[in-house]
Formats: structure tokens, C-alpha cells, sequence
């Protein structure tokens, strides 16, 4: 009888340690982390760096292309939630599509898990953040536009380097650099400034656990929407191009889309 009792003494005490321990792995997150993974496209055909250097898209203008580089920056991260104020990361990742570097991007700051309305970030800095000369990263990769007159004086930070080269029926396989910035005009006194960065908006979303975001850029979209991109006219110099900067800007409105999300 007392090896039975002390049997379920021991039976009793251990089904209670299995289920203390079984609520500690239940217990709910409360702030988990982001990641933005970073994918590309023409017009729904995958591109990565094995695709480069190739004469192999058409663009709407009828002009083929190749891309040999694509590097661009986002930043500002935000976290919109109803009747709270904004969650705002004030951080900046530089995608380097040509080789490979900063396709997968992870906060270090968490977030708490709820609803939110809408989650966006921005291409390229906003104003606040474009700061000539700021950012020793940046600086290291020659990521900075120059300070100097024709391009406003203002200096700050490369938004996107896109390059490649072009040709049609008449015109020799020929380079181009579709390089955004802020668009400034050196020629007015004094320069006339426009901000060009282009806010991102996924949607909204429900955060329950550590989420991964797919973050598509379809390449295709800053040669076509809203401005049919004629690459004979506009090929390089087009950083001190106001004009050229402005339609860059109207065209990026519709590069970026959200894919996959895992939880």
C-alpha cells in the first residue's frame, strides 16, 4: 500500500511539473520581430543577379535592355495602429541586388503584436534624414551624391542606381545610368528643391508572431507608369535632370507591391 501511495505521489507530482512547463512554452509573444525580404521582377519574370548583363527586356518604349547594377535604399520602417501613435523605425537598409548584400532585412528593434492599419517605409530618405555627408556606411559604398552646384548644393544620398545598357533598330548597344535623387535645379537662384523619396504602403495586417514580409519591385514599372520612359532621349546625366528626377518619381508610385507574408 505505501509503494502504491508513494507511486501516486510521484505520478501526481510530475503530471503537475509537465503541465507548469507546458504553460511557460504557451505563454503568448508580446513583441516579435520583422523581416523584410526583398525580391525582383520584370513584369512578373524573376530577375536576380544571375540575369545580369544580358540584352534580354523590352520595355515599353520597344528599347532592350540589360541591368548590370541595381542598388537602392529604404528607410523609416512605420507601424500604423488605430487611435495609437506610430510606430516608426528609424532605420535605413541598403539593397544591393548586384551582389547579393541586404535582400533580407531584420529590425533589431521588436514590435508589439496587434492590428495594424497599414505598414509602409520609404524609398530613399525624406528630408530629415537626407543629410550630406551623414552616414559613414553610406559614404564607404559611394552612395553620396556630390555637393556641388549643377546638382543644388545640397549633397544628401542616392535613392536608387539602376544601370545597364539599351538598344533598339536604330541605335548602337549604348549605357545608361537611371540614377534617382532629390531632384534639384542648380540653375535657378536659388536651387529649386523638390523631395523626391516615395513612400511605400503595404496594408494593413494582423502581427501574431515573428513576421516576414516579401517586398516585390517590378523593374519594368520605372520605364512605363505614368511616364513611358524613351531611354534614346534619357539615358545618362539625369541626376541634375529636374525633369528627369520628377518622372522618376511619378513612375516609382507603383514599383513596389507586397508579397508573401509568413507568420
Amino acid at each position: 500500500m505505501k509503494r502504491i501511495f508513494a507511486l501516486l505521489v510521484f505520478t501526481a507530482i510530475t503530471l503537475t511539473s509537465c503541465g507548469e512547463d507546458l504553460d511557460d512554452n504557451l505563454v503568448a509573444k508580446t513583441e516579435v520581430e520583422t523581416t523584410f525580404n526583398f525580391t525582383h521582377n520584370w513584369d512578373d519574370t524573376a530577375v536576380t543577379n544571375s540575369d545580369f548583363n544580358t540584352v534580354q527586356y523590352t520595355n515599353t518604349n520597344g528599347e532592350m535592355l540589360s541591368i548590370e547594377k541595381l542598388r537602392y535604399l529604404i528607410s523609416d520602417i512605420t507601424f500604423s495602429r488605430e487611435g495609437e501613435e506610430d510606430i516608426v523605425l528609424d532605420i535605413y537598409n541598403l539593397v544591393d541586388v548586384t551582389n547579393n548584400n541586404n535582400l533580407s532585412f531584420t529590425p533589431e528593434t521588436k514590435i508589439p503584436t496587434g492590428t495594424y492599419t497599414n505598414v509602409s517605409f520609404s524609398f530613399g530618405f525624406d528630408a530629415e534624414d537626407n543629410v550630406d555627408g551623414a552616414y559613414l556606411d553610406l559614404n564607404s559604398e559611394s552612395w553620396a551624391v556630390p555637393n556641388t552646384p549643377m546638382l543644388g548644393s545640397v549633397g544628401g544620398y542616392h535613392y536608387m542606381q539602376l544601370e545597364g545598357k539599351f538598344t533598339n533598330n536604330t541605335t548602337p548597344e549604348t549605357g545608361y545610368a537611371y540614377h534617382t535623387i532629390r531632384a534639384a535645379d542648380g540653375s535657378t537662384t536659388p536651387p529649386t528643391i523638390q523631395e523626391t523619396a516615395i513612400n511605400v504602403d503595404l496594408g494593413p495586417i494582423v502581427i501574431i508572431n515573428d513576421t516576414s514580409f516579401e517586398i516585390k519591385m517590378n523593374i519594368a514599372e520605372w520605364f512605363k507608369n505614368t511616364y513611358q520612359w524613351d531611354l534614346t532621349q534619357w539615358n545618362n546625366m539625369l541626376m541634375p535632370n529636374f525633369q528627369a528626377q520628377l518622372k522618376m518619381n511619378e513612375n516609382g508610385q507603383n514599383v513596389f507591391s507586397l508579397g508573401t507574408i509568413t507568420q
